[in-house]
């Protein structure tokens, strides 16, 4: 007979537990009501800042948390609990539905902590929880103003990254004397602070929030701290914390634990045997866990019991965490800050590196307790699953970079790989094994590892290779070579379409994968225009366009600035075509002009203005160079030794429009005080009074990183070579969509081997790619011109095939950020058939 369990809340935890109990009953013993208060169906709320950061709801939503095909679960959305009946048992929703239930499980999870100060109820006041909390606080975020975040903590800092995505100038408000102070150690916290002082975070430890300051208009105006200095602001967001959502408990009668939070044993029941509680709104034995991997492990407790299986009871949880916080990589561990009695610390601080780790040990120094990572986590993944093991290497080799110290092959088979979801090394291992799995997807697909925070997946490819598994370099299903081994194969025979190429060399039609990869090999190579027949049908939509699709559905628009230098008539243009187009405008970080808002037939007629007046495409869109920034160098700057204005502006107008495997950015500062911020690029020049020094291998993707020097005083001859060389190398060698820094990293002897064929010439192919470089450069055209001229290509630029000649006019186009809203505008542009072979091409 089927029984019903009703579930209150539908969090990460509340649909990892329907989730598990569907997989498991087979019988169908159970039926299930799910209670979701917001809009949305689960998501990760692990990656919530992503949200700000390009990522769409949809992107987030967990998969299957609408359970549309499952006919046992019924998700009831926007629609919570209001009151339990325990005697009926009987569940009254908000909506004023009673819903009976056999068994009930509280998945409520917490709500932020606000603060009681004066002024925290302002009109500007947020809190960073919820997809609907992310989106108030970018419609109130003001491009350039300061925003105050109210908590240093874990979510603290996501959500001043959030304000610095937004534009904001963000403050970080902390009680406690460092950043991050429950996962962190002050040796720590002091280089965290140094690492997220540098990007632009103020920050004000060790002290408390007076009152929030109103404006004359009643909104937020300001901050008034402890020591009775004030702080400017547009916004405030507090995060300091979260308490239990344990509201439906009190007046069920249900026991709650003295620090908040519905009373649990270890098996997660309540004090009604016929309710649970789980995830943050759950106290087991009294302590609440703000962690998602101990909301799994709870879960997986209630499942076992409603299914009446053996199991356990909640185990001791894993409270480590691994995190990317502003791009800084932050990791704690088992005992972190060595509670335990006799603990000893081992800790290496690189100061000038920016990293810190600290390992806690036994007090014989022979088992690992715990540890802190600042900087540099790429140790966690092995150090994690060792906690309350016997050290297999010296603690000095453990805190070595990735690579030097111990491999996978030191984790015993019962160490958990995976601790979001309980998944050992014995369990990924004999899945590699036992199903022939061949690489990371089919593992995660197999195991659940590395599904929920990721920081395991370096391991499992780890594991994969200990399996004897060779990592497939396949592009993809349609070609079993490589993207190096396809632009071999191109150069050589000259195959000059991607039919030929799949024709000869692959099977099928091939794919999102594989086509704008080809595409972007045929274009490194010179291969004609990017939209040229059969090529534009390649592209991806910012390439098809040649121009940069917002969230909103226009474009942007950003023409070359080499070296950031401009005259005045030139900015006189950019002016002119923003106000008659009326486009957002904004300088970039790459010392170019950015025009938002072009709808699709607007561009050629944009290009042209900005064409007409010595502009050309800066391939903002593109993966191909971008910029190459800089200082004044020793045109203005008293510290300037070289002439770096100069330098940037020959770099980029050798390398503009090369096609490469990803973006390309570089950098020249004329001195060592680096204004142009050289290291953090794909390539970058420090001046120095002997010469240039050379940097590879630095950028700003998921993993930033600083790059790495390659040769030192060169003159300006000897760095283009260098240049030309190393662009080559990487254009010719690297997978597709693989920035500098992971290609050097991916190669065997990694820089040392960089070093070897670009420096050295140890391969004897450094003319071949300097000749490469200069029929590059001798054949370069802009894109944007090339439209211009040629009319088929200038009838793809349309926003509706049945409408060519104009917008449609019942269309409404709605203002982002201060932009003016555009009307209708009737375009010149050439009239073409609907089912033209242009169109359909």
């Amino acid at each position: 007979m089927t029984r019903t369990l009703v579930v209150i809340g539908h969090g990460m935890v509340g649909h990892r537990l329907v989730e598990q109990l569907r997989a498991r009953d087979d019988a169908g013993t159970w039926r299930v009501e799910i209670l979701a208060e917001e809009s949305r169906a689960a998501y990760d709320r692990v990656a919530l800042s992503s949200y700000l950061d390009g990522k769409s709801a949809e992107d987030l939503g967990l998969a299957g948390s609408d359970f549309l095909a499952d006919p046992l679960v019924r998700l009831r959305l926007g629609c919570g609990a209001a009151r339990i009946d325990r005697a009926a048992r009987t569940v009254l929703t908000t909506d004023g539905t009673e819903l009976g239930y056999d068994a009930l499980v509280l998945a409520t999870g917490s709500r932020p902590f606000v603060p009681p100060v004066p002024g925290h109820d302002l009109d500007g006041c947020h809190v960073y929880r919820t997809l609907d909390d992310l989106d108030g606080i970018r419609d109130a975020a003001v491009d350039g103003a300061a925003g105050v975040v109210i908590g240093g903590g874990l979510l603290g800092l996501e959500a001043a990254n959030a304000l610095r995505l937004l534009g904001m100038r963000p403050h970080v408000v902390e009680m406690a004397p460092r950043l991050m102070p429950l996962q962190v150690d002050d040796g720590g916290g002091q280089v965290l602070a140094g690492l997220v002082g540098d990007l632009g975070l103020a920050l004000h430890c060790e002290t408390a929030t007076n009152s929030i300051i109103a404006g004359p208009d009643g909104r937020v105006a300001g901050v008034e701290l402890g020591d009775g200095s004030t702080v400017e602001a547009e916004l405030v967001v507090f995060s300091a914390g979260v308490r239990p959502r344990d509201e439906l408990a009190e007046p069920a009668g249900l026991a709650r634990a003295e620090r908040g939070g519905v009373l649990v044993d270890d098996r997660c029941r309540t004090s009604d045997e016929h309710i649970w509680a789980v995830g943050e709104c759950a106290a087991v034995d009294g302590r609440c866990y703000g962690l998602v991997a101990p909301g799994y492990a709870m879960a997986e407790v209630v499942v076992r019991q409603l299914l009446d299986l053996d199991g356990a009871a909640f185990p001791e949880p894993d409270m480590s965490t691994k995190l990317k916080l502003l791009g800084v990589d932050v990791a704690s561990f088992g005992d972190a800050h060595g509670t335990a009695d006799g603990a000893l610390d081992v800790v290496h601080a690189n100061n000038a590196a920016g990293t810190y780790a600290k390992l806690v040990l036994s007090d014989d120094a022979r088992v690992l307790l715990g540890g802190v990572l600042v900087g540099d986590a790429s140790a966690y993944a092995t150090l994690r699953p060792l906690v309350g093991r016997e050290l297999p290497a010296p603690p000095e080799r453990l805190l070595l970079p990735a690579g030097a110290g111990p491999d996978a092959g030191a984790l015993p088979a019962d160490a958990v790989v995976c601790s979001c979801n309980n998944v050992s090394k014995a369990d990924i291992t004999g899945a590699i094994t036992g199903a022939a799995l061949s690489d990371v997807a089919g593992v995660k697909a197999c195991t659940r590892a590395g599904t929920s925070c990721g920081s395991c997946v370096p391991m499992l490819k780890t594991l994969l290779g200990e399996c004897g598994v060779a990592p497939s370099r396949a592009l993809c299903e349609h070609f079993e070579q490589s993207r190096s081994e396809l632009f071999e194969i191109i150069r050589v025979t000259g195959i000059g379409t991607f039919s030929e190429l799949i024709g000869k060399h692959g099977r099928g039609l091939g794919c999102d994968l594989c086509k704008p990869a080809v595409a972007s090999i045929l274009a490194s190579l010179g291969r004609g225009h990017i939209l040229d027949g059969e090529q534009a049908g390649l592209q991806d939509t910012n390439d098809r366009f040649l121009a940069n699709m917002q969230r909103n559905g226009t474009y942007s628009v950003v023409p070359r600035v080499p070296g950031g230098e401009i005259t005045p008539d030139k900015l006189i243009v950019l002016g002119e075509v923003a106000r008659d187009f009326e486009l957002y405008t904004k300088i970039t970080g790459g010392q170019r002009i950015d025009l938002f808002g072009a709808r699709v037939e607007q561009l050629p007629l944009i290009w042209r203005r900005l064409v007409d007046a010595g502009f050309e495409s800066g391939h903002a869109y593109g993966k191909a160079l971008r910029t190459v920034k800089s200082c004044v160098g020793t045109d203005w700057c008293r510290y300037g030794v070289q002439d770096s204005v100069a330098m940037a502006i020959r770099l980029e107008l050798r390398y503009r429009g090369l096609r490469a495997p990803h973006k390309l950015k570089s950098g020249v500062s004329g001195c060592a005080r680096e204004c142009a911020e050289a290291r953090s690029k794909d390539f970058g020049v420090i001046a120095t009074d002997r010469g240039w020094n050379l940097y590879v291998g630095g950028n700003g993707g998921f993993t930033p990183r600083h790059a790495e020097l390659l040769a030192a005083d060169l003159d300006d001859e000897q760095l283009i070579r260098l240049v030309d060389r190393f662009l080559m190398f990487y254009v010719r060698t690297a997978d597709r969509l693989q920035r500098t820094a992971a290609w050097i990293e991916s190669l065997d002897g990694g820089l040392e081997h960089v070093r070897e064929v670009v420096v050295d010439d140890s391969l004897g192919i450094a003319a071949e790619l300097e000749a490469a470089m200069r029929e590059h450069v001798a054949g370069y055209a802009d894109e944007w011109a090339g439209v211009l001229a040629d009319p088929v290509k200038l009838s793809r630029f349309v926003s509706f095939v049945n409408a060519p000649d104009a917008p449609d006019p019942t269309i409404s186009f709605v203002a982002e950020r201060g932009q003016p809203r555009p009307g209708p505008v009737v375009l010149p542009m050439p009239s073409i058939r609907p089912d033209s072979e242009e169109v359909l091409a």
